[in-house]
């Protein structure tokens, strides 16, 4: 139990706290302003916590906490014991990827390389960009085109000391290691290959016309063409980079989509006004959390030990202290930085392309079997949406009632995982409390005996009296349908209330020609869905599915009720004698129509086959 000394006596300094479980593992770590207040509300007004906030609270048995003497030195240290403990109830960023650059070596003849990592070497670093083939592909068009050597010749050391390879021999190098070239001639080239890694192309390409036209000029045609050729190559590689600012500026753009437990995040790296790339992440155990709590800890996480930080970094959701996470940025730096959510123009319209993809990479990750226990199918994806629940419905319930004035009450529970049937899962219930043809009571009776049979389950697995592969009513559904009205859906929404089960529910109404037309949630809102759509199709067979499951129930019970009734009550027949004339003439209409000799025939004495004629007539 958590010390109530510790707690009344906690300083309204900022700091970090650390909230530890019985075993003394690290389960939380986070950051306060003023860890007075911050703790306290932990263990004050528990009921008002978020899920997640409580299942978290109820295995805390200890905390820490470290002053500082800033919020700003608070964030710094959170973020350091996050990496060095990764608590369970943190959400956590599943990135390890360390981006490629382009360095351009600080020596008298620089080269150009692929690099992990920026150093403080005095070098020139470009990028980051998203995978080094793309690195690999811009050195090698440089230089290409600029004649500067790629191989492993050490400068100065090798000028005109070596043979010429390949390169040098169709045009693609200057041959240092063949052609003593000078220092400035070799900078010049330098020079433009990093404006054209900056993106400042114009002065590269106008560099290169004045030298066709000299050329020209000077009647050197083929060495004009080759110039001619460069050109066209530059012009080429630009239109391959789009432009998503004017400004030239460097800018990362963050978009965001929640889906089940995770968010998925989408960064797009824009270097002097050109998206070079971008980078999705997977951040893990955010139900529960806000927009801004998930922005802040990614944008912590994402760029505490980044080699680059850009400018400006424009974000979907809104952080929850945009000032202390812009100087928290400059801090580490070393330049100013801000982190902005835009509310229109330009920028607002970059940022929502962010959060499509985000949206498209949460869904490639859930059709790719990405939780590594079931693979959904598109069309699951996009009933979630036009439902608007907060994680797919996979595994869907329908019940329904069938009874002839209120005889033979039946109650039918169906289930269809991942868009289909799965008849193993199906369920029948004989309503035993209700009375007459009350579909409301019976129904709830259905339900509640459902939920009751899933707990029982769930109390004989924690004892290891079950195992979970062997239980009939687990899992949960993820939302049930009703084949019902508003009245179904108000009395069952009660009873989940009732029960604490938060299960999505909705009634399903048909038109006045019997079929499917809306779908009610439990606030009263419609959904209309489109009659040629796959999500309307499925509905609509869930709903013939449970009403002919339940009917083909009822049917069963009421005939073998019928076929013993009508015989045994009959003066000189027992079952075995029923079971004998219904093996003989297949039903009881058979039975009904036959003459007294034909009765005799079955096996029955001249008065018994009497008594069943003159029954029936």
């Amino acid at each position: 139990m958590v010390d109530e000394t510790m707690l009344k006596n906690l300083p309204a300094d900022p700091g970090v706290y650390i909230m530890k479980d019985k075993n003394g593992n690290v389960i939380y770590v986070g950051k306060a302003k003023i860890l007075k207040n911050r703790v306290r509300q932990y263990f004050q007004n528990t009921e008002k916590h978020t899920p997640k906030v409580a299942a978290m609270v109820s295995k805390v048995d200890t905390f820490e906490y470290i002053l500082t003497d800033s919020e700003l030195e608070a964030l710094v240290l959170e973020c350091n014991l996050i990496k060095k403990y990764r608590p369970y109830y943190n959400i956590l960023l599943k990135d390890d990827k360390n981006y490629p650059y382009i360095k351009v070596t600080r020596e008298d003849y620089p080269r150009l390389k692929l690099v992990r990592r920026m150093e403080k070497d005095g070098a020139k670093y470009f990028g980051p960009y998203t995978s080094a083939a793309t690195v690999r592909e811009a050195i090698d068009f440089v230089c290409k085109m600029l004649g500067i050597p790629s191989c492993d010749i050490k400068l100065p050391k090798d000028l005109g000391r070596r043979r010429a390879c390949i390169n040098a021999q169709i045009g693609k190098c200057c041959a240092p290691c063949e052609n003593i070239i000078p220092k400035e001639e070799y900078a010049k080239r330098i020079s433009d290959a990093c404006d054209f890694l900056e993106g400042n192309t114009g002065k590269l390409v106008l560099s290169l016309e004045e030298q066709m036209l000299a050329a020209s000029e000077k009647m050197e045609f083929e060495r004009a063409a080759t110039i001619r050729d460069k050109i066209n190559a530059i012009r080429q590689m630009e239109n391959k980079q789009k432009i998503v600012s004017e400004k030239y500026a460097d800018e990362d753009i963050i978009g965001f989509f929640a889906a089940e437990n995770k968010t998925f995040a989408e960064v797009f790296f824009v270097r002097r006004g050109r998206l070079l790339g971008h980078h999705g992440t997977v951040i893990s155990n955010t139900k529960g959390m806000t927009e801004e709590e998930v922005a802040e800890n990614f944008i912590k996480q994402f760029y505490e030990d980044a080699d680059y930080i850009p400018k400006n970094i424009y974000t979907q959701y809104n952080c929850d202290n945009e000032e202390l996470i812009s100087a928290f940025l400059t801090e580490i730096s070393g330049r100013s930085t801000k982190v902005i959510t835009p509310k229109r123009g330009e920028k607002k319209a970059i940022v929502e392309m962010a959060h499509k993809n985000a949206k498209q990479s949460a869904l490639n990750y859930m059709l790719k079997n990405g939780n590594g226990q079931k693979s959904i199918k598109r069309l699951i994806l996009d009933l979630k949406e036009q439902l608007g629940l907060e994680n797919p419905p996979y595994r869907i319930e329908s019940y329904d009632i069938s009874n002839t004035a209120g005889e033979e009450n039946v109650g039918s529970m169906v289930v269809f995982v991942n868009g289909e049937p799965a008849k193993s899962k199906y369920r029948r219930f004989k309503i035993e409390t209700a009375q007459g043809g009350d579909d409301y009571h019976s129904m709830s009776e259905m339900i509640l005996r459902r939920l009751s049979h899933a707990r029982d389950e769930e109390t004989l697995i924690e004892r290891g009296e079950l195992l979970r592969e062997n239980a009939k009513f687990l899992p949960l559904p993820d939302c049930i349908f009703l084949d019902g009205g508003k009245g179904h859906l108000t009395v069952i929404s009660e009873l989940l209330e009732l029960t604490d089960s938060d299960i999505p529910l909705f009634a399903m109404v048909k038109d006045d020609r019997h079929r499917t037309n809306v779908l009610l949630k439990n606030d009263g809102s419609r959904v209309d869905l489109k009659r040629n759509s796959a999500e309307f199709r499925l509905v609509a067979s869930i709903q013939e599915e449970v009403h002919r499951f339940a009917i083909e129930y009822h049917r069963k019970l009421r005939n073998k009720k019928v076929k013993h009734s009508s015989l045994c009550d009959i003066n000189g027949v027992g079952e075995k004698t029923a079971k004998k004339l219904l093996r003989e003439f297949k039903s009881i209409a058979n039975i009904k129509q036959a003459t007294v000799q034909e009765l005799k025939k079955s096996g029955v004495s001249e008065t018994v086959a009497k008594n069943i004629y003159n029954y029936f007539h």
